[in-house]
């Protein structure tokens, strides 16, 4: 015969307390004493028991689950939705956005649903989703720095944080990097290696982080003297970054040094360069930004700016879990500090 599953009773007993006081702590009640949330937890643990998810959503009126949206500007037909979910997906940004907030969530029991939208129909289908209570929030990573969903669920009272300062003011809150602190630290990391010649492959100056990065580049070059400095607009890909580089080196021959907005851009570069016969960094210092899986595995090793996205993510995560239980009721900017990391392109 199969084991009888643990139930709240069993709870009870084990932890000596009432089974209402058991209830209250498996479904986040907030006026518990903590050492009887404590007594009460370790019983859990030792019955094995697990709370029955669609009891509990009536109790707490909590899916326990979040949106995890991926949000573009316009109408993506032209690429559809496959080709928006590839391109996705080939970032390694993506992939450390999610470890990140499932490194959060898991241990709390709630679970991320992955939405795409690329068009306004998806958009209308993400908001309908949050409208009927499918999920108890969003989390928004978007892609352009027109993306009108950060405004439609304020408008709607979704719960929602964001990857990065939107564009347009909108109250919701969100988490960053201090972009501009970063473009920084590439900027003097060329110049003190002696690199006089620098050009810069942004990424698309849409996107409100490759304007910062771009910004606080020519800044840092105007203040050691340099007030002009050759810019190509890259897409954050690989190719995008081999193309712009093409460009740049047609018009400056002579270039020594190259800040790329992003790692996939970084390593396009490098092997444009190594494709002309620019040895990297003896003839070519180039340095990156993200310090994702491919600062590692391009070659050289990348020369970038860190950008601590894991942790990012699970702030983000944090907020939303504070909004939803009521714990943070106004929005909040976290903005992190970026860091140098030094490998061998630079």
């Amino acid at each position: 015969m199969s084991r009888q599953a643990p139930t709240l009773e069993d709870v009870a007993r084990e932890a000596g307390v009432s089974r209402a006081t058991v209830s209250r702590v498996v479904n986040g009640v907030r006026n518990v004493d903590p050492a009887i949330q404590d007594v009460v937890r370790r019983a859990i643990e030792r019955t094995g028991y697990a709370p029955n998810r669609a009891a509990r959503s009536l109790v707490t009126r909590r899916t326990e689950t979040v949106a995890l949206i991926v949000s573009g500007a316009g109408d993506a037909s032209e690429e559809g939705q496959n080709g928006f979910a590839t391109r996705v997906f080939a970032d390694p940004f993506f992939g450390r956005v999610v470890g990140g907030v499932v490194g959060y969530l898991r241990p709390r029991s709630m679970h991320p649903v992955l939405m795409f939208a690329e068009s306004p129909a998806a958009r209308e289908q993400a908001l309908a989703y949050l409208r009927q209570g499918s999920a108890d929030g969003a989390l928004v990573v978007s892609t352009h720095a027109d993306d009108p969903l950060p405004a439609l669920l304020a408008d709607a009272g979704v719960p929602a944080v964001l990857f990065a300062r939107p564009s347009r003011p909108v109250p919701l809150s969100h988490v960053d990097l201090a972009h501009r602190d970063g473009a920084r630290l590439a900027a003097e990391h060329l110049l003190d290696r002696g690199c006089r010649r620098i050009v810069t492959v942004t990424g698309p100056l849409a996107v409100s982080a490759s304007q910062d990065r771009l910004a606080g580049f020519r800044d840092t070059m105007a203040r050691r003297g340099h007030p002009h400095v050759p810019v190509a607009e890259g897409g954050f890909t690989l190719d995008s970054g081999m193309s712009a580089m093409s460009a740049l080196l047609a018009e400056h021959p002579d270039v020594d040094g190259v800040f790329a907005a992003n790692d996939l851009m970084a390593q396009g570069v490098c092997q444009l360069l190594r494709e002309r016969g620019r040895r990297v960094p003896d003839d070519v210092a180039v340095v990156g930004f993200d310090d994702s899986s491919v600062a590692v595995t391009c070659r050289p090793p990348l020369t970038t700016v860190r950008q601590p996205v894991e942790e990012m993510a699970a702030a983000m995560a944090r907020l939303l879990d504070e909004h939803i239980r009521g714990v943070r009721t106004e929005p909040v900017s976290l903005v992190f500090a970026p860091e140098l990391v030094v490998r061998a392109s630079a």
